[in-house]
């Protein structure tokens, strides 16, 4: 079959793998763009391990950007500032009561300086919306609180604030959306030019927009139901309209695409391998083409890629036995990379892809 694909003239990727780091429970895979160049920053989940940013051509410099505390989850550059970024510390599922924060780092005379923003039990995923000149921050936490590790009884909150010039004066939370249990999923992207966030959990997907002026609503809606552990969208096949990646349930076994027919998002396709705790998800582009790429992180600890191309959906399969826990994809004017924190392998990698 390969040989009658290639007869029709299809794309081939070429991918190669550099290992930045061994790095014990790598989790938080990010990128930031400054000096003209990408900087990736990869993190751990363990209390006591770095959070290491890389660059230069290949990625071959290297600088400590903290290392304690750990436990993060998430690192999001701030809109409209070139260094400086907002992320989650010290978010333990074990731990109660939840220590999890917002910080905010400045890069200022050759390194990184930190301050405390807010305090959120169990925050572990947040974006920051640019609207009509503002920067709205809006977190989403798993559960509000916790007897242990495994107790889901309380559920996760949506948050939402304006974030002020000097992050370090805090913020006023505004609980926006309550009742979500295992609110586990999110991503930001944006449709017709506005930062959307789409969240998933127990209640099903949210997408949720910024209030285009001060004061305004913010806008949530209930776009799909089921128990979503984790959400992806990209125009995969090209038709003008978003489809959905999902991971099922909460750290699921499950990941499957949905299209808009008919006004209903209906599913068209399905990862047909074994898995077990698939955990990351990103919508983007790969070598000129749309392409979802997706994270397992026990089992065969897969790292593959989903596109679309003659009219069939196609996994390109990357690396097995790395067990992403999260991906962050930076397309550039020559290749596309993909920043890989590798949870299973204890590993911070970059994978660069050309056509």
């Amino acid at each position: 079959t390969e040989k009658q694909n290639n007869s029709k003239g299809e794309k081939t990727m070429k991918i190669e793998k550099k290992h930045l780091d061994e790095m014990k429970r790598c989790y938080c895979a990010s990128n930031i763009s400054f000096d003209g160049e990408n900087h990736v920053l990869l993190a751990s989940e363990d209390p006591e391990i770095a959070c290491n940013m890389y660059y230069g051509k290949d990625f071959e410099k290297k600088q400590n950007v903290w290392t304690t505390p750990g436990g993060c989850m998430s690192i999001v550059p701030i809109p409209g500032k070139e260094k400086e970024f907002l992320a989650v510390q010290e978010f333990y599922l074990k731990v109660t009561p939840s220590l999890a924060k917002i910080v905010w780092g400045k890069y200022e005379d050759g390194e990184w300086k930190f301050k405390d923003v807010v305090s959120i039990p169990y925050v572990h995923r947040f974006g920051i919306f640019h609207a009509n000149g503002i920067n709205y921050l809006i977190a989403a936490t798993v559960a509000t609180s916790k007897k242990e590790k495994n107790d889901w009884s309380v559920p996760g909150r949506i948050y939402v604030a304006e974030l002020p010039e000097d992050p370090a004066k805090g913020v006023e939370l505004e609980i926006l959306v309550d009742g979500l249990y295992r609110n586990h999923g999110f991503w930001q992207t944006k449709e017709v030019g506005k930062d959307v966030g789409y969240f998933g959990s127990d209640q099903g997907i949210l997408r949720v927009s910024a209030p285009q002026k001060r004061g305004g609503q913010w806008k949530t809606e209930l776009i799909m139901e089921g128990h979503i552990g984790e959400i992806a969208t990209v125009d995969i096949d090209n038709d003008g309209e978003d489809e959905i990646m999902t991971i099922e349930e909460f750290h699921g076994d499950t990941i499957q695409i949905y299209k808009k027919i008919n006004g209903k998002y209906t599913k068209v396709w399905k990862y047909d391998n074994e898995i077990d705790f698939a955990h990351a998800l990103v919508g983007t582009k790969l070598a000129g083409q749309n392409a979802f790429v997706c994270g397992v992180r026990r089992k065969d600890c897969e790292l593959f890629a989903v596109t679309y191309e003659d009219g069939e959906y196609k996994v390109t399969m990357i690396e097995k036995g790395v067990g992403p826990a999260n991906l962050c994809v930076v397309n550039e004017k020559d290749r596309d990379i993909i920043v890989a924190a590798n949870h299973t392998a204890n590993e911070a990698a970059v994978y660069f892809v050309t056509e």
